[in-house]
């Protein structure tokens, strides 16, 4: 049963990192484009027209992958995690219920309004249905937030006949941690769509700088090189998005941390291998293990002195519990027991996701500052730090989600049901390697076809331009 469970946990994890790859380019890129298309819409500018089909491309892409990942997600909890589902049940319908019967109704309906109403429908209507979708997928990840967010911290909830059946949807839906999960959700799609579309917009500013440089006349010069301006434009707009993200991002993360201290004070003493209640608490900025071995502080521990009780309390000499006395309380309220996560990953987990926050903030505010120089864009520099810059918002979205989920353990349903206890009983080690081995190939092969595809859009290149196209004209179908 051990081994069955480790190996249920597994699938679980490479299942939901790997479709959550997809999710935030789906819900930045919904927004990016649907920006784009307004911004046509205001002022009738061709090139936005072009930007808004090119990265209207890459979205559909990602929001086809996205779908059939996220698919398997529902059938793992009847399949390995029955005991689970039944416990959970009556409280989570609702917000997925609410999820699959409007929120992706509702952008896969207008999705396809938007894909081939192009000719059809009035620009105006046409705009609304790209609107539609950016409603969908936002309320989307709201709804499944809603849910996760309460197996972090159980509200509006009673228990009967060993089953929690929930009493209040608005406690559900509106508690603080959901609010501040969504938000945080909301801004890294932003930052990981802001960093892809300047990736791909520094790959064709770079592939077409040759002929800029020789002899012709530029974009800025007044030549006719229409993609300089498409993508010139583009980066720009996706550098102040991914700055105001960055802001964001940090901001919303201060108040989770508040938020954690309260609801969850192992999981944040974790996050800091802080094993010994403190007050004022320092802020480790870089550690050494051993991590497991409970000593007062980690061998090597290079600290901000004060800084955890002002991020976590607002409080110069704010107190945070420490491991071993969250682990006294918990034995005393649920029993004997291991109830602290694995330190070590929980750590860095912790420390990939601010350092990449901050250093994508950085990034963003300088280069809003060098763009204001003339052929900025021609820059090898512009185009090898934003390819750089690429992955980490990935790195970063998935340390948060180890963070979130390995961090509340050994609980799969903070301090209601564990997760050794949350399987599928009847589905043995066998099943569970079998199917393991079958997503991950599948899943294997998916990500070299979205590769593939997302790298062949980029290569491609937006249409050629269309002389006196104008909000008003009818328009080729998108997909063509």
């Amino acid at each position: 049963m051990e081994t069955t469970a480790v190996l249920d946990r597994w699938q679980f994890a490479v299942t939901i990192v790997y479709h959550f790859l997809f999710v935030p380019i789906t819900i930045g890129l919904a927004w990016f484009v649907a920006g784009m298309q307004t911004a046509w819409h205001r002022t009738g500018k061709e090139h936005y027209l072009r930007m808004t089909r090119f990265f209207g491309k890459l979205f559909l892409i990602n929001f086809a992958l996205g779908v059939v990942t996220g698919i398997v997600q529902e059938f793992q909890f009847g399949m390995n995690w029955s005991v689970y589902s039944r416990f959970v049940g009556s409280v989570f319908g609702a917000p997925l219920a609410i999820e699959g019967l409007v929120a992706f109704f509702l952008e896969s309906t207008f999705i396809g309004l938007w894909i081939f109403g192009w000719d059809r429908l009035r620009p105006r209507v046409h705009l609304a249905m790209i609107w539609l979708v950016v409603a969908g997928v936002t309320a989307s990840a709201y709804f499944i937030l809603a849910a996760n967010s309460w197996m972090q911290h159980p509200v509006g909830y009673t228990m009967k006949d060993g089953r929690a059946e929930m009493t209040s949807l608005g406690d559900v839906l509106l508690q603080p941690l959901q609010i501040t999960h969504f938000l945080h959700t909301i801004a890294a799609s932003l930052i990981t769509a802001g960093l892809l579309v300047i990736a791909a917009s520094a790959y064709r500013l770079h592939r077409n700088r040759r002929p800029a440089q020789s002899g012709g006349e530029s974009a800025e010069e007044g030549g006719e090189d229409h993609d300089a301006t498409l993508f010139r434009a583009a980066a720009r707009g996706a550098l102040w998005v991914t700055a105001w993200a960055s802001v964001a991002v940090i901001i919303v993360g201060h108040f989770q941390a508040q938020i954690l201290v309260k609801e969850q004070p192992m999981k944040m003493a974790a996050a800091e291998a802080l094993y010994e209640t403190s007050a004022p608490a320092p802020l480790s900025l870089l550690a050494i293990g051993p991590w497991e071995k409970r000593p007062e502080r980690t061998s090597v521990d290079i600290v901000l002195p004060h800084g955890l009780s002002v991020l976590s309390t607002n409080d110069w000499n704010g107190e945070i519990r420490g491991i071993n006395d969250v682990q006294r309380e918990y034995e005393r309220r649920y029993g004997p027991g291991e109830y602290a996560p694995i330190i070590g990953s929980i750590y860095w987990s912790w420390r990939v996701m601010v350092t990449v926050g901050f250093l994508v903030l950085v990034y963003s505010l300088l280069w809003l500052w060098f763009i204001r120089r003339r052929g900025w864009h021609r820059s090898r520099w512009f185009a090898w730090t934003a390819y750089a810059f690429l992955g980490l918002p990935f790195l970063a979205n998935t340390a948060g989600w180890l963070l979130t989920e390995m961090g509340r353990q050994p609980w799969i349903v903070q301090g209601l049901l564990k997760t050794h206890a949350a399987i599928s009983p009847k589905v043995g080690t066998g099943q569970v390697i079998a199917t393991l081995t079958g997503f991950a190939l599948v899943y294997g092969v998916l990500a070299a076809i979205m590769g593939w595809l997302m790298v062949r859009a980029i290569r491609s290149g937006p249409e050629r331009p269309a002389p006196g196209v104008t909000r008003e004209d009818a328009l080729p179908p998108m997909l063509h």
